[in-house]
């Protein structure tokens, strides 16, 4: 059926719903957006659904989110897990309190308990919450740090990380068999009635949330010896994290933060930042002339659902320096591997779990405490996996995971990023400077100083629609066929193939132990790196180009050089 076909159909199928007739109609004399919105399902892979706001079936709607948990239900169904339930979790975005409802009320429909939280709560609550409360899996309605007209799904499974590939592509084959006017929600009184929802407030699950986070304090002694001293300012950017983070923060004894007042409440529209991004410098334009005004040395913000935080912190002229997530990463990872050390308590089996694209300096840093480093794909749920194997197999103790977009983890109890995990150790770590008598940015000069200076950039171009989908297929089809030589005059010395997951140099061939993927990855000599790869979420290509050098001002200049000579595979 073609998509002018389809909408037709929905027109017809959902005559009964004004809103959705209204909408349709207002765009029947617009081919190219009726295209977009019907050519195709909106493509439920290993994060769920994430798409625009609005009818159609390759939008974000009750209508394609019933369909989806319908699939869930049967492939929960299918496994014989239905007695364990779903926890269902949402964040401020528009909808999302709507589509968690709609959620758990077709969860119930089709015969599985729905234990829904009373209000907007982070992604780590929520995959705390699966293991906390045994559940088969988890939902929680959320786009991360998309623009606000933007809403998605992601899915959880037993473990509490994000449902592998196999999981994905089974649930995918139970929602593609149904219809979207078939999937119905049960009434929400009848579902209470019938024990098929049940509400989930703060004593169910926060408390041993924030106690597990408290928990995994390296420095108990020091927060409370300066936690009263570290002056920071705290913006959750109109999302789920104001709750937890300054609860926490208060329990642990951090008691001078201040919060951007205009971005504490929960906001859908996000109306004070093009989008609520704490990897974007933007996002901190609020907050820091705040500090400035208070005397804070930190801003740090965690994004509407709470699993990514991004900093900006004074350097030695008093000038605030908005940090990478990969430098986050570096300082939080040095802070644990130092102070477990410090303690006598560093495992002789600790591992520290990274995404292909994420900087190398972690490894030189590993190497100095003698902690393996381990590369997953990009992608939480495949260091959850690696939690999970640990766990299993008593193989490694698991000390820390991270991505270079913003996304760490300390613990065993969460299975994916974490922004409330992610506050306590930046606090601790400033405290540890503090103790020092240095600050979070000379502490990070100093990781240079030892290892080398490391520089990592990323560049992202959206290709929207389905002529955006077939030039990214193209693309990173003439890269596997012809990749390049060299770039900005370094030598490529090998490539890997994650869609073959073989590692090519010299013309031998080497098998990968890694999950086939759509990623190209280009070593060069002298330790830099270019990999391509499209977003699994967004209609982009995403470019990541990584340098090293003696220098801060040489690896700057190679950077920028390396940079121009990537976004040429893109032409």
């Amino acid at each position: 059926m073609g998509y002018m076909e389809e909408y037709k159909l929905w027109l017809t199928r959902f005559a009964e719903d004004e809103e959705t007739v209204k909408e349709l109609l207002s765009i029947q004399d617009n081919e190219k957006e009726i295209e977009d919105r019907f050519y195709m399902d909106l493509a439920f892979g290993t994060g769920g659904l994430r798409g625009v706001l609005g009818m159609g079936k390759n939008r974000m709607n009750i209508y394609v989110v019933r369909r989806a948990t319908l699939g869930l239900a049967k492939y929960v169904l299918s496994q014989g897990l239905e007695k364990q339930g779903v926890v269902v979790a949402y964040d401020s975005r528009i909808m999302s309190d709507v589509f968690a409802k709609e959620t758990a009320l077709t969860l119930a429909a089709a015969g599985i308990k729905a234990y829904l939280f009373e209000s907007l709560r982070p992604v780590p609550v929520l995959s705390f919450a699966v293991r906390h409360l045994g559940t088969a899996a988890g939902v929680i309605i959320t786009a991360s740090h998309n623009p606000p007209q933007y809403n998605g799904y992601k899915v959880y499974g037993a473990d509490g990380a994000q449902i592998a590939p196999e999981t994905a592509d089974a649930v995918t084959r139970f929602i593609a068999a149904i219809d979207y006017g078939e999937a119905l929600p049960m009434n929400e009184q009848e579902a209470v009635e019938k024990g098929l929802l049940q509400y989930v407030g703060e004593k169910e699950v926060d408390d041993a949330y924030i106690e597990m986070v408290k928990g995994l304090s390296l420095r108990p002694e020091l927060l409370a010896k300066k936690g009263g001293e570290l002056n920071i300012v705290y913006t959750p950017l109109h999302g789920s994290g104001n709750v937890p983070v300054r609860r926490l923060l208060k329990e642990l004894g951090i008691t001078n933060v201040t919060v951007v007042e205009e971005q504490e409440k929960p906001d859908g529209r996000f109306p004070t930042v093009t989008a609520p991004n704490p990897e974007d410098p933007a996002a901190f334009t609020l907050a820091i002339p705040l500090a400035e005004k208070v005397g804070a040395t930190v801003c740090f913000g965690t994004d509407p659902d709470c699993d990514r935080l991004g900093t900006v912190v004074k350097d030695s002229e008093g000038i605030f320096r908005a940090l990478t997530g990969n430098q986050i990463a570096c300082l939080m990872l040095d802070h644990i591997l130092s102070s477990l050390k410090e303690k006598g308590a560093l495992p002789a089996n600790g591992a520290v779990v990274k995404s292909v694209v994420s900087t190398e300096l972690a490894r030189a840093i590993c190497q100095e405490y003698g902690v393996e480093m381990i590369e997953v794909l990009t992608g939480f749920k495949f260091i959850g996996e690696k939690i999970q194997q640990f766990e299993e197999t008593g193989s490694h103790t698991f000390l820390f995971g991270f991505e270079e977009s913003f996304g760490y983890l300390s613990g065993m109890k969460v299975r994916d990023k974490d922004g409330v995990n992610a506050s306590l150790l930046l606090c601790e770590a400033a405290c540890a400077c503090m103790d020092r008598g240095e600050t979070l940015y000379d502490a990070l000069q100093r990781l240079y100083q030892k290892y080398g200076y490391f520089k990592e950039t990323g560049v992202s171009v959206t290709m929207p629609g389905k002529d955006g989908a077939e030039k990214i297929r193209a693309i990173m089809a003439d890269l596997q066929k012809n990749p390049p030589a060299e770039m900005a005059g370094k030598k490529v010395t090998a490539v890997r193939d994650f869609n073959r997951a073989i590692r090519i140099e010299n013309g031998v061939e080497t098998a990968m132990d890694f999950p086939k993927a759509n990623v190209m990855y280009f070593e060069m000599e002298g330790g830099n790196w270019v990999c391509v790869r499209p977003s699994g979420t967004e209609p982009k290509i995403k470019l990541y180009i990584a340098t090293r050098a003696a220098s801060q001002a040489e690896n700057d200049a190679l950077n920028a050089q390396m940079a121009q000579a990537a976004k040429a595979l893109l032409a």
